[in-house]
């Protein structure tokens, strides 16, 4: 029997990441009781051999681990709050994305019900949930992760545990959804303007794939150069990079598209120059990125 020897477990929430969650453990053989608002987002799961709950604590009582997957800590907490009872003792993983200050709030709840509590955070879309490169940041309690460890890994191979606070996942989630996000309007931003001139994206895009390829190098001196508060701008200063911005927005401004984002960097950069650092490197800004414009 495929499940014999696997633990139970619950997954609370069926959007499209809850359902690949639950379907990844019922791949890996795990008995799956499933439960969501809307009862119908369970069919597929349940024709795969999942069983829908009929309520929250239901679901909560069929699992030795708990996993919580919906849109934020509002929702989680809404469905969590009436059942301290029945999540008492057991294993509680909160995959939802939101602050750390509200994983904190949830995990002092938790505490406060004798509720063994991990929070964690999902880096990879939903088809690659399952396979060993998934890559998932846990924060928390160290008891759950090493006793659950095993049965977490049927969602991914790339399981990383960041500590006993709970606020350190969802911080290194943002930290890294903000990276994407910044790096995916810069992408599409470019593709734009070449677009615009009559190249298409998929010409263009060799060469933002080589151009990515250079990052990780970079990363290393600008992560050197914020640790230890120093800014070389002997391969690059910002007088010099700021001038370079200008005929980006020049540019894309001539070809009528919105140069927002650009525009908030060039400013930013502006600031750090009026500081007395345009001889410094781009890290620099970081400076100003500490101290906001009231």
């Amino acid at each position: 029997m495929a499940g014999e020897n696997r633990a139970p477990v619950t997954v609370i929430g069926l959007g499209a990441m809850g359902q690949a969650l639950a379907g990844a453990f019922l791949a890996a053989g795990h008995p799956t009781t499933v439960w969501n608002r809307s009862a119908h987002k369970a069919d597929a799961l349940v024709a795969r051999g999942a069983v829908r709950a009929r309520t929250p604590a239901e679901a909560v009582k069929a699992g030795e681990l708990v996993v919580v997957c919906v849109v934020d800590y509002e929702v989680s907490q809404a469905i969590l709050e009436p059942l301290g009872a029945e999540l008492a003792g057991r294993a509680l993983v909160n995959l939802t994305s939101d602050t750390p200050e509200r994983a904190r709030e949830a995990a002092a709840w938790a505490a406060g019900r004798g509720i063994d509590y991990l929070d964690g955070a999902i880096m990879v879309p939903t088809p690659v949930i399952g396979s060993p490169q998934a890559l998932l940041l846990y924060s928390g309690s160290r008891t759950v992760f090493e006793a659950h460890e095993t049965t977490l890994k049927a969602l991914g191979g790339n399981n990383r545990y960041l500590g006993a606070d709970h606020g350190v996942a969802p911080l290194y989630d943002l930290a890294l959804l903000n990276v994407f996000y910044s790096s995916m309007a810069a992408m599409v931003h470019s593709l734009a303007l070449v677009s615009a001139d009559g190249v298409t994206a998929k010409e263009f895009l060799p060469y933002i794939k080589e151009f990515f390829a250079l990052l990780p190098s970079m990363a290393d001196q600008v992560a050197d150069g914020i640790d230890n508060r120093d800014y070389p701008g002997d391969l690059g200063n910002l007088t010099m990079e700021a001038a370079g911005v200008d005929h980006i927005l020049e540019t894309s401004e001539a070809r009528g598209l919105d140069s927002g984002p650009l525009a908030a960097v060039r400013a930013l950069m502006g600031r750090a120059i009026a500081d007395g650092r345009g001889g410094d490197g781009f890290a620099s800004v970081i400076e100003d990125i500490r101290r906001p414009v009231a």
